[in-house]
């Protein structure tokens, strides 16, 4: 068994948004040491008002070269387009 902890990657939200941000990497033990180094190393300043600690093990990722054959299929989606709908005048600006 290797006696290295597992990486963690580690997203915060901030004040004055609803999306998590990935703010770095670091090694701890478990989920909840995790969370709590990465409240010491990245959220010094309160800037921080959520804290997600991901194994990095447990991501996994489409890779660039699958662009085409993975977005494709929606380009025939035309109603997912925004130019599919016509905005009423009286909606204002979007």
């Amino acid at each position: 068994m290797s006696s290295e902890w597992p990486l963690w990657e580690i997203f915060i939200r901030g004040q004055h948004g609803l999306n998590h941000r990935h703010v770095g990497s670091l090694h701890a033990p478990d989920a909840e040491l995790a969370i709590k180094n990465a409240r010491d190393v990245y959220t010094r300043r309160n800037e921080g008002v959520s804290i997600w600690a991901v194994r990095s093990s447990d991501i996994v990722a489409s890779s660039p070269s699958d662009k085409g054959p993975l977005f494709e299929p929606s380009n025939s989606k035309v109603y997912r387009h925004p130019t599919f709908y016509d905005i009423p005048g009286d909606v204002g600006h979007m």
